[in-house]
Order: C-alpha cells, then sequence, then structure tokens
C-alpha cells in the first residue's frame, strides 16, 4: 500500500512539474510575442515617421514600463521635430522676407545707373562695371527669392501638356550666339516628331537654361556641348553634356546643395552663387520629376532631366 502512495505521488509531483514547466513555456511565449508587438509597432512608428505612440493591452507591470519609457523617447523626438520645422519655416520666411526687401533698393539702384550710363561721361566704363555688378545682385537675389518660394511651397506650377522638343530648340537657340562666339563643337539630337510629357514651361525653360549655361561655364575647357533626348518608358531624359575638367565623385552627392557652389568641385576660377542647381533640382522634383548627374571627371558630365511622358 505504502508503494502504492509513493507511486501516486510520484505522479502528482510530475504532472505538477509539468504544469509549472507549461505554464513558464506559456508566460515566456507571450512575452516574446508581446515584445515583438512593441518592435514592429516602434519600427513602424519610425518607418513612417508618425506621431503616435506605441499601446500594450497587458496586465505584465515590465512590459508597461517598457512602453511607458518608449513613448518618452518618441514625445521628445516629436518635440525637437517640431522645434526643427519651425526653425526650418522660420528660415525660409526671413531668407523670402530678406530678398524681397532686397529687391526694390537694387531696382532703384539699377534704374539709376542706366541713367548715369546713358549720359555722356568719361565714367560710363566704371560705371557699366557697377551696373553689371549690380545686375549680378539682383540675379542672386531673384535666386534666393526663388528658392524660398519653393522651398515654403509658396511657387504654384500647374502641370500641362507640354511638347518637349519644342522647349528644348528654343533652349539651345537662346545660347546659339554664345556658343558660336566660343567655338564650341555642339551635337543635337532632338527628335523632329513631338514628345509630350506633363510640365510647366516656365520651370523646364528655367531648369535646362541653368544646365546650358553650366556646361558652358563649367566645362569650357573641352570646347564641347552635347544635347539630346531619349525616352524609355514612362520617362522621358534630357541629357546635357560637356566634357570639361568634370566633378569628383567626393562632390556627386552635395553638388545640388544649397549655396554648394561649382568652384568646390570644378573650377576654382569660375565663381558661381550656389543655387542654380538647387533651384533646377527643386523644380524638377515640383515637376514630378529629377535630375541626375553622371561624371567621369576630364571626360564627361552629364546632366540628365527625367520627366514622366505624357499619357492621354
Amino acid at each position: 500500500m505504502s508503494g502504492t502512495w509513493i507511486v501516486l505521488l510520484c505522479i502528482c509531483i510530475a504532472v505538477l512539474t509539468g504544469i509549472v514547466l507549461y505554464q513558464q513555456y506559456i508566460f515566456r511565449t507571450g512575452m516574446q510575442k508581446k515584445l515583438k508587438k512593441i518592435s514592429e509597432r516602434l519600427n513602424d512608428i519610425l518607418e513612417s515617421d508618425s506621431d503616435e505612440s506605441v499601446m500594450v493591452f497587458t496586465d505584465d507591470a515590465a512590459l508597461i514600463e517598457l512602453a511607458a519609457q518608449i513613448n518618452r523617447i518618441l514625445e521628445e523626438r516629436r518635440k525637437i521635430k517640431a522645434e526643427y520645422s519651425h526653425m526650418e519655416m522660420a528660415s525660409k520666411k526671413m531668407l523670402a522676407n530678406i530678398s524681397h526687401d532686397m529687391k526694390t533698393p537694387m531696382t532703384v539702384i539699377l534704374g539709376y545707373l542706366e541713367i548715369l550710363r546713358l549720359e555722356e561721361d568719361v565714367h560710363n566704363e566704371m560705371l557699366c562695371k557697377v551696373e553689371q555688378k549690380a545686375h549680378q545682385v539682383m540675379e542672386l537675389v531673384n535666386q534666393f527669392f526663388t528658392l524660398a518660394k519653393l522651398e515654403a511651397g509658396d511657387m504654384k506650377i500647374e502641370l500641362t501638356k507640354l511638347d518637349i522638343c519644342e522647349i528644348c530648340r528654343e533652349s539651345m537657340l537662346d545660347f546659339y550666339t554664345l556658343l558660336t562666339q566660343k567655338e564650341f563643337d555642339v551635337e543635337i539630337h532632338i527628335p523632329d516628331t513631338a514628345i509630350y510629357a506633363l510640365g510647366d514651361r516656365e520651370a523646364l525653360q528655367r531648369i535646362l537654361s541653368n544646365l546650358i549655361s553650366n556646361a558652358i561655364r563649367y566645362g569650357g575647357e573641352g570646347k564641347y556641348l552635347g544635347f539630346n533626348i531619349r525616352v524609355e518608358e514612362p520617362d522621358i531624359y534630357i541629357n546635357v553634356i560637356d566634357r570639361g575638367k568634370g566633378i569628383d565623385a567626393a562632390f556627386a552627392q552635395t553638388v545640388f546643395d544649397r549655396l554648394f557652389t561649382m568652384e568646390d568641385s570644378r573650377n576654382r576660377r569660375i565663381q558661381g552663387n550656389g543655387l542654380g542647381l538647387t533651384i533646377a533640382k527643386n523644380l524638377a522634383n515640383q515637376l514630378g520629376g529629377d535630375i541626375i548627374l553622371k561624371s567621369e571627371p576630364s571626360v564627361k558630365t552629364v546632366f540628365t532631366v527625367k520627366l514622366k511622358k505624357y499619357v492621354a
């Protein structure tokens, strides 16, 4: 009889041990699942850059405390984002205000300079130089003003059906005299048949003007300008090519940054204001496209405007 009780006792102990181990397994599994859910939720918040919090439905004090600490960190992140956004908008607004405030007096100065230059006087040559510099300052102000409006979202760009070939021909014709004077070897491939894209005429003309003038200014040593269009559904690619000094790989990612000057990467003797490519890139993005740079120093530099082809 005693032996039977011993067997029953052992069985009971084994059963209780199994129950305890099973409960521990269930607890660990449940804990792992909850931690995984917290991790996945946190990852979703960070990837989507949302301002949400991590919610945990549990009675476990440790998990509740963990979620609370994570939410404190997310709250600090939200505050930093808000402060950064506020500072960025204030900076853009200040830039727009400064540009606007400078534009009016510069217009008046240019007006007076033109009047003085038109009068016959021995100082005409000096006045011409002063007027030229004033025009450069005015152009810089205009570029600051344009960039500020673009970055603040105040420049309205309406997308319409455009004949890309026509606009490209017009843009190249604008530089015909300059290219002839500088004795450039010009190679142009623009299809005779119209190619349509969704875009804004003024914005696209400004983009192309910037890229062509940059190729002439910074790629002048190569005495070559290439211009072509190709279509790879659903995109249109406009290439502006020069064979000048080129752009080092170290600058390839920063050449479109605001106030990055091309003399940093190509020719230090040539001065630039570092805004033209930033504006061009921003305008291309506004058109739903992009500008891509590929450069092999002293061999070939290609700026490519990528646009979406118009689909009726």
